[in-house]
């Protein structure tokens, strides 16, 4: 057995999170759901709830779910927690539903943010809401976490609000917000919540449950770790602190000439054509002593004492970091100007490192409305002993009975799609270091990982075999937010508490960086050869440029652990946009391909690479797009799913997307900036590139080709891009993301015409007939998924290497 091993050497300063005295209700153990009614309530035998925690997805008991993890956790420590999961938000009346909670409301939007849930790249709303029964969309409000906070208040006054999930988590300062085309003030202001839980918030939310618990006032708790609060100017709880004045980027001020050390004053006063006020005086004093008969002496004149000044003597004294405050600038100034918006996102990135954060403050308001919102330092990453412990918390790895249909099951039309992908899998570690600008994960869980012990994983996976209704075998994924960085981090403790690069991979591996995957080599052996497993397969995200330091994890990998489909997110072949995503060039994809295939050849199976690519990211060229189709065509790939940048708030990516600027290097008003891929027509552009083998795109990539100069990709042959005839379309894309092949269009009633000279559209009415043989797939060097149907009379296989 292993023994459980800290994450770090700082994560045994915090206390741990069985070390506190439960609260009195323990005694009424535990419950098989955390309940959602009044029923639920009386047949625990319960009068009231203590914490209820007010969600916008469905309640799935599992610790996959936010909402879950903290409401089990809560209940280990002995408090009764009740879960209000997606109330309608038109009164406060749902939000009664379970009483008044005795001590707080615990809020949070739900796993996903509930902007991003509800609307695409393209501000488009969304029909499907995978958190919900039946994939419904619409069952939660935009902006849930303030909604849902000011139901709550409406509700219930007097009782406190712990506002919390990745919603509230990535609003912590004023951030810009994509949908609005605005920067928005901190959602502690808009949400009115007493506190404000960012990132994993099991440390924080125990503590502050058991201290209001004790009767401690809510406004007095202001030095837990990882909260966000509204302090008033001249809070006593401020005194006591260093701010750092942060509030301005540096600009050169007045520069003087330099003084010539030899030069008298009287002589620098000439130069400058002025006088020498005391010598005008000491002559003036000669004159009339002279004319009085005494010698001219000047009583106010001493001698020089050089006394040693004690405040610089010796070493001079840094204020503590735990006692230090950084002012960002004010909400009202990076409103107003995107160069200071891009400087305070580089002070909160550069201050995310538990070992070494400083507090930040943010000024909201002005006059009598002003406040501040203060950020304490992150939470201290849990150990593994206590990772241990969240995971062996015990759900019920379902969801909620209500949700079932007449049957008790839960599928068909009261499937909850995200409990559907995750319900056979399981989740190894937290955190990743990667620090993509595009991705939030690190501003949320940290780039600490934080990993389970090999014996809780273990036995989790046998608890999916045993009692997990509808298992076949299979377990759909090993992972976490990146699937190979399990117990990989520091070589130095010290080096790790000190270290405030974003990335630990970027530019290239950092030397201090231990990227052995042994332990998770070993794991993968183990779990697969528990009895009753039949297949283990890998899902979350690989960082290739890492697993190719580990041949040996490659191997194992690539041999045991993929269904045939591997996907992997290069997200661009062009150092222009790579280096503002911080992700590694193309050529580590290509060595780790070349040892997939290697490893795939040896034990004779037909596996394939999904590459995931980018389009519209800050920084990106039209050109970088046009280079990236001729990499896809060349490579034999026709993306069907198509990422779009998509600004998430307090994300670097976003930084640069609203200032133009580049926060990954130190802000001036003059430094770098970034090429922004704004506007539907250029982002339709840029996504046209990456699917440039549909028809309905190639009108509008004639155009740009033309206009870049490389009229050259525009013809008939293997090294074009696209063609110069244009069948008849009827203009429509649908995705094939659930069938994985593209439906055959009807066959149309005339031929297809090439479009007359300068036409920049597709001929409409028509649908498009692919040539016998061809169906479109996801990529081009995928085999279709075979259905048993026969093919159609005359059909030829396509030759090998079509385009």
């Amino acid at each position: 057995m292993n023994a459980p091993v800290d994450v770090s050497f700082f994560a045994r300063a915090a206390k741990p999170l069985n070390s506190y005295r439960k609260f009195w209700a323990a005694r009424f153990g535990t419950a098989p759901f955390l309940p959602m009614s009044r029923a639920e309530m009386d047949k625990l035998g319960w009068d009231s709830c203590d914490i209820i925690v007010v969600t916008g997805d469905a309640y799935v008991d599992h610790p996959s779910f936010g909402m879950s993890v903290i409401g089990r956790m809560l209940e280990a420590q002995g408090f009764r927690v009740g879960i209000i999961a997606q109330p309608d938000w038109q009164s406060a009346d749902p939000f009664r539903a379970l009483g008044k909670p005795n001590l707080f409301f615990g809020v949070t939007a739900g796993n996903m943010d509930s902007m991003i849930n509800r609307y695409t790249a393209d501000r488009k709303i969304r029909s499907d809401d995978a958190y919900t029964p039946g994939d419904v969309g619409g069952k939660r409000p935009d902006r849930a976490a303030i909604v849902y906070s000011q139901r709550c208040r409406e509700a219930y006054k007097d009782v406190p609000i712990i506002l919390g999930g990745i919603e509230g988590s990535l609003r912590r300062i004023a951030h810009y917000d994509y949908w609005s085309d605005k920067v928005r003030r901190s959602i502690v202001v808009d949400a009115k919540c007493d506190l404000l839980l960012y990132g994993n918030a099991e440390r924080a939310i125990v503590e502050i449950a058991h201290r209001l618990a004790a009767r401690e006032p809510v406004e007095q708790i202001t030095d837990v770790r990882g909260t966000a609060f509204i302090r008033r100017s001249g809070d006593e709880s401020s005194q006591g602190w260093f701010e750092i004045d942060s509030t301005s980027i540096d600009t050169p001020g007045r520069v003087e000439a330099h003084v010539n050390p030899y030069l008298m004053i009287s002589d620098q006063a000439r130069e400058q054509g002025a006088t020498c006020a005391k010598e005008d005086e000491a002559a003036a004093t000669a004159a009339r002593a002279e004319a009085q008969g005494s010698p001219a002496v000047n009583p106010q004149i001493k001698p020089l004492n050089f006394v040693p000044n004690p405040a610089v003597q010796g070493k001079i004294k840094v204020p503590p970091r735990e006692r230090s405050v950084i002012r960002l600038p004010s909400y009202e100034a990076v409103k107003s100007d995107p160069v200071l918006y891009a400087h305070a996102n580089r002070v909160l990135h550069l201050e995310t490192n538990p070992g070494n954060a400083r507090a930040l403050v943010q000024a909201h308001g002005e006059g009598v409305t002003a406040r501040d919102v203060w950020i304490n330092p992150p939470p201290i990453p849990l150990s593994t002993a206590e990772m241990d412990m969240v995971f062996d918390l015990p759900y019920a790895r379902s969801p909620h009975p209500a949700y079932a249909d007449e049957h008790g099951s839960h599928d068909g039309a009261t499937k909850i799609p995200a409990w559907e992908m995750i319900r056979f899998s399981v989740n190894i570690m937290r955190g990743c270091f990667g620090g993509c600008t595009f991705c939030s994960i690190t501003e949320h869980e940290g780039r600490i990982i934080q990993s389970r012990s090999e014996e809780s994983i273990i036995r989790e996976v046998e608890d999916i075999r045993d009692k997990v209704k509808g298992f076949t075998g299979v377990i759909s994924d090993l992972g976490g937010p990146t699937a190979n960085m399990y117990r990989i981090g520091c070589k130095t403790p010290e080096i790790e508490a000190a270290c405030r690069k974003p990335s630990c991979v970027y530019p290239g591996i950092c030397q201090n960086l231990n990227t052995n995957h042994d332990p998770l080599i070993k794991i993968y052996r183990r779990a697969r050869a528990l009895k009753g497993i039949k297949k283990i397969l890998i899902g979350s995200g690989l960082r290739y440029d890492l697993a190719v330091k580990s041949p040996e994890y490659v191997k194992e990998l690539v041999q045991h652990h993929v269904g045939g489909y591997l996907k992997i997110a290069p997200e661009h072949t062009e150092q222009g946009p790579l280096s503002k995503m911080m992700k590694p060039g193309i050529g580590s994809y290509d060595k780790f391909k070349q040892m997939f295939e290697k490893y795939s050849e040896e034990v004779g199976k037909k596996q394939f690479l999904i590459p995931y690519f980018i389009a519209a990211h800050p920084g990106t060229r039209d050109e970088d797009m046009m280079n990236l189709a001729l990499w896809l065509k060349r490579n034999g790939f026709r993306a069907d799913q198509v990422q779009t940048f998509y600004p998430s708030p307090m994300a670097t990516a976003t930084a640069m997307y609203h200032s133009s600027r580049n926060p990954l290097r130190k802000i001036t008003r003059d430094s770098e900036a970034v090429d922004i891929v704004r506007g539907e027509k250029r982002r339709r552009l840029h996504k046209a590139f990456l699917r440039y083998h549909d028809p309905n795109n190639w009108p509008l990539l004639r155009e740009a080709l033309k206009a870049m100069g490389r009229a050259d990709l525009i013809g008939n042959g293997k090294q074009h891009l696209i063609p110069t005839f244009q069948p008849m379309t009827d203009g429509a894309y649908q995705s094939a993301r659930r069938k994985n092949s593209t439906p055959v269009a009807a066959k149309p009633t005339g031929k297809p015409l090439a479009p007359a000279a300068g036409a920049r559209g597709p001929a409409l009415g028509k649908a498009a007939t692919p040539s016998k043989g061809r169906l479109l797939t996801q990529h081009t060097g995928l085999p279709p998924r075979v259905t048993g149907a026969k093919p159609s009379a005359g059909a030829k296989p396509a030759r090998k290497g079509a385009r």
